[in-house]
């Protein structure tokens, strides 16, 4: 069992920032995020979560014009601002993640399965990017406030992979976290039967 500082961390203490201290976040550290949160289970292996890193300020200017009003500064401001998508030809991999038996035939020609799966299990994929981005020091500020037609026009020209959320991430500003809300209890979210 993880020590309650663990915890703590990834989930109990941790909160949604709006704002990042000047502290870069290096390519090594995004990559270690990504060596951990490949690691998450996804149905069939099929690891349909893509990922791109803006950090540079050409990439960031490119964002722009897809952010809404709300989400403007906070993103340009913050060192990194990943952009969780998934790849609708995720399938096509299969062959080599999911090699016991033919997964790649109960996808092709199917797009209402290719899209479902690619958006459930990416933002599964999503969700471990950061847990493994508070895990190594990081926080985040995951949000839905964009054009994903724009982000993926300018990202994803081909249409092969699709926008899902942002999420900047950096090293915090204490200041910029807003009182915790509350969350459902146990009995309002659960059920054991």
């Amino acid at each position: 069992m993880l020590p309650d500082a663990s915890l703590d961390r990834i989930f109990r203490s941790a909160r949604t920032y709006n704002g990042f201290g000047d502290k870069p976040v290096t390519d090594e550290t995004l990559r270690r995020i990504y060596d951990l949160l490949k690691w998450g289970p996804t149905s069939a292996n099929s690891s349909p979560g893509r990922f791109v890193f803006v950090k540079g300020k050409a990439a960031k200017e490119k964002l722009r014009p897809a952010l809404s009003e709300g989400n403007l500064n906070k993103t340009m401001a913050a060192p990194v601002t990943a952009i969780v998508a998934y790849d609708t030809e995720f399938y096509e991999k299969l062959p080599r993640l999911f090699p016991h038996t033919d997964a790649r035939s109960w996808f092709a020609g199917k797009s209402a399965l290719i899209e479902s799966t690619a958006f459930r299990n990416g933002t599964l994929q999503g969700a471990y990017m950061i847990i493994a981005a508070r895990a190594l020091g990081l926080d985040c500020g995951p949000m839905s406030g964009f054009d994903n037609a724009r982000v993926d026009a300018a990202f994803f020209p081909d249409g092969k992979w699709k926008s899902n959320f942002l999420c900047n991430l950096g090293y915090g500003d204490p200041a910029s976290v807003k009182p915790r809300n509350p969350r459902p209890s146990f009995e309002e979210a659960c059920r054991i039967e």
